[in-house]
């Protein structure tokens, strides 16, 4: 695949994570579009895996991610206590947890 065709499949992957992610945190970074394995670009995976991730001191954050832990969308940081209520809330929804 070239470079331009995983930008674009990763960007419509990585846009619509952002905004299921916007559903639930009411604001979403686009973060990651392309992976690269070598000497291949291929976009992000089609996957949403949710995990929360300690940032500092300044709190946590949810990110929506591929199954290769490519992180494709993330929101701002959240106190903990409002990050964990988001997370269990997804997984209740079906979204899968990053391992």
């Amino acid at each position: 695949m070239q470079y331009h065709e995983a930008v674009q499949i990763g960007q419509e992957r990585a846009r619509r994570a952002q905004y299921k992610l916007f559903e639930y945190t009411g604001f979403a970074y686009l973060l990651k579009t392309v992976k690269r394995r070598g000497d291949v670009f291929e976009p992000v995976g089609d996957e949403n895996l949710v995990k929360v991730e300690r940032i500092g001191d300044d709190g946590y954050i949810i990110a929506l991610c591929d199954a290769d832990g490519y992180v494709k969308a993330q929101s701002r940081p959240l106190k903990y206590e409002e990050a964990r209520r988001i997370y269990e809330r997804m997984l209740d929804d079906g979204f899968g947890r990053l391992r």
